[in-house]
């Protein structure tokens, strides 16, 4: 079903972005734009449904290339960098040269959905804080935020499939970011845990097994 809903979500899409190119009255741009952010919401969704799919029914060919994880998680810190400038966020970056071996494709999934949870619950001009380093028998990535941590009795389901941790930012996410995250993690035989901050915000912990050909 989420298949066959990509080719019309796709075609909504592509038509709504010719829209964006007509002389349009101010509410008319604004009813485009909505249309445009929702139909880009709803394919993320049905993305995440299939990918996620995949990965628990093992049919993605896990082609694996060694690349650098540090310059991959640079990556997606850049990619979004129109959210955290939004929201004046500060960074504090300390992150090893660590050359691994892994699906590139699948793990930029890691990155890119903690560090969008990171930004969407950190307070404005808040600071996060990343780093990467190589440990004796593994590969550790810690991400902090000073946003308003995780409630106890939800710490145990975040990682399940459409749960959401608050009401409040339904509007802002599906529920599959972390789900995916975990499934990922996993399947590259890591394991990842949230926990609050002594000093308050929140902290995403991912270790990873340390490769034995790996060249560090």
């Amino acid at each position: 079903v989420s298949h066959e809903f990509k080719t019309p979500i796709n075609a909504i899409e592509g038509y709504t972005m010719l829209l964006q190119g007509e002389e349009l009255s101010p509410d008319q741009e604004e009813y485009v734009e909505k249309i445009l952010f929702n139909t880009q919401r709803l394919s993320g969704l049905v993305g995440n449904i299939l990918l996620l799919s995949k990965l628990e029914n093992q049919n993605i060919p896990m082609k694996k290339t060694e690349y650098r994880l540090d310059e991959q998680i640079r990556q997606a810190f850049l990619s979004l960098e129109t959210k955290w400038t939004e929201k004046e966020i500060g960074f504090q970056v300390e992150l090893e040269e660590v050359k691994y071996t892994a699906n590139e494709g699948l793990f930029m999934h890691i990155w890119i959905n903690l560090l969008d949870n990171a930004i969407k619950f950190s307070p404005s001009k808040g600071t996060i804080t990343m780093f990467l380093k190589q440990e004796q028998d593994s590969v550790k990535f810690i991400l902090e935020d000073e946003g308003p941590g995780i409630e106890d009795d939800v710490k145990s389901r975040i990682f399940d499939k459409f749960y959401q941790v608050d009401g409040s930012h339904k509007a802002e996410g599906n529920g599959l970011g972390l789900a995916l995250v975990k499934r990922i993690v996993d399947s590259a035989g890591g394991t990842i845990k949230a926990e609050n901050r002594e000093y308050g915000g929140c902290r995403f912990v991912i270790e990873l097994p340390k490769q034995k050909d790996e060249i560090i």
